[in-house]
């Protein structure tokens, strides 16, 4: 047990180094993430100045700014991008046969890595974030409850589990179909539109309202902004919490199936 774990530390030190190597290029990356807050200040002010209403769909101008940047932060925690093309990617190239012959957990490895780039992303933006919310904290309600708070941390810890596991189960069927480009774009159309990212998911029609309910992407940008913000409470708020736990361990359980069967099913094509 203590040599498994001090084989993953170690895993987990040189993916940290890893993703410090380009560090230059990795914080202004990092940094340009956050250009689009002026913007979307801008576009919000005007949509509520043209509507001639101080509150939309529940929300007043205030909360909407506060939305954007806590779903640019929640975001942050369960995007995970060239997760599943790069696993095509080393299923197509033959690089996967590495994880068939070593003593090395393909899914933990993995998850390992993407704790290294989130712990590095935070380690460069934690300045940024800092830096926008005291110039935007007019736009904040204010600090939630400890309970809510503690609700929040929970929900920000299930996105990024769901996000990774959700992402690298669609990374898994390329050992089925090798090329998964369309099927990523449309994913990710259907992510960035359903999660909440564009905007708060109250704002659609209840016909839209009761598919998105039904479907994981909430839980990537909606739901932990909303809990922070007060918009979910109570027995909804424990409730959202469970279902979202359950989704994490239904792309568990569907990751590994996949991945299972894929080893099965592999060729050794690629180099």
């Amino acid at each position: 047990m203590y040599a498994r774990a001090q084989t993953w530390w170690i895993i987990l030190k040189i993916c940290l180094e890893e993703r410090l190597v380009y560090r230059g290029d990795f914080a202004l990356g990092t940094l340009m993430r956050f250009l689009p807050i002026v913007t979307q200040i801008f576009l919000w002010t005007a949509v509520f100045a043209s509507a001639g209403s101080v509150s939309i769909a529940g929300y007043s101008l205030e909360d909407i700014i506060a939305y954007y940047l806590l779903t640019m932060l929640t975001r942050a925690f369960s995007s995970m991008p060239g997760l599943a093309s790069g696993i095509a990617r080393q299923v197509r190239d033959g690089e996967i046969k590495k994880f068939l012959i070593q003593p090395i957990d393909l899914m933990s490895y993995l998850l390992l890595s993407r704790i290294a780039h989130k712990l590095v992303y935070y380690l460069v933006a934690a300045g940024p974030f800092a830096l926008v919310y005291y110039i935007c904290r007019s736009y904040f309600p204010g600090w939630p409850a400890p309970e809510v708070f503690a609700a929040f941390l929970l929900s920000l810890v299930l996105a990024f589990m769901l996000g990774f596991f959700l992402e690298a189960s669609m990374g898994m069927i390329a050992f089925w179909f090798l090329e998964v480009t369309s099927l990523l774009f449309v994913y990710m159309l259907f992510t960035f539109f359903f999660s909440g990212h564009m905007f708060p998911l109250d704002m659609l029609p209840d016909f839209w309202k009761g598919v998105v309910d039904f479907l994981p992407f909430k839980f990537l940008a909606y739901f932990p902004a909303a809990v922070f913000l007060g918009k979910i409470e109570g027995d909804a708020l424990v409730q959202g919490l469970m279902i979202q736990a359950g989704w994490v361990l239904f792309f568990i359980v569907s990751c590994r199936y996949l991945m299972r069967a894929g080893f099965n099913r592999y060729s050794g094509f690629g180099g």
